[in-house]
């Protein structure tokens, strides 16, 4: 009798162990969602079984490019269902100057190509193919490759006199 209580409890501490066998990407990918929505520098993750919580742990907070720049938090928490991250923090998005937190990302049909991301105010459509292999994590922004809103920006507001230059 006294056996059958420690049983549950072993079972349960399993359900919230972390998942070592596979990569956070390979995990992604049994859940119909593209590897490449978490960048390279994952050094691990929990996955509670019987809610979906998802707790990916990175070795620092840093910013990836994919059509636009991404920031991810040291810990990013989510829940995970084929499919879909729903209720997503430690995810941002750069969009026209403002940093926007990603809520939920969503591929709905994977043969349409097309990811599905809210970020609050908005739903933004994407290529799934931007988000196929994994990208670097930089720890800032200022060392991604040129051609981002923040580069013409700052190229900007360094001139002389800004704005005014551009008449």
């Amino acid at each position: 009798m006294a056996k059958l209580p420690l049983l549950f409890l072993l079972i349960f501490t399993s359900l919230l162990l972390p998942i070592s066998s596979i990569s956070i990407h390979h995990l992604l990918l049994q859940h119909g969602l593209p590897a490449g929505l978490l960048p390279k520098a994952v050094e691990s993750y929990k996955l509670d079984r019987t809610t979906g919580l998802l707790e990916v742990y990175l070795d620092r907070p840093c910013y990836a490019k994919y059509d636009g720049l991404a920031f991810f938090d040291q810990v990013i928490r989510a829940n995970l269902s084929y499919g879909a991250l729903r209720g997503v923090v430690g995810l941002k998005q750069e969009e026209l100057f403002l940093w926007l937190p990603v809520r939920g990302i969503l591929v709905d049909n994977p043969f349409s190509g097309v990811i599905l991301f809210d970020i609050g105010v908005a739903r933004k459509q994407l290529s799934l193919s931007l988000f196929e292999v994994p990208p670097e994590c930089r720890p800032e922004s200022s060392k991604l490759p040129a051609g981002t809103i923040r580069e013409v920006f700052n190229g900007l507001l360094s001139r002389k006199h800004g704005f005014q230059d551009q008449r």
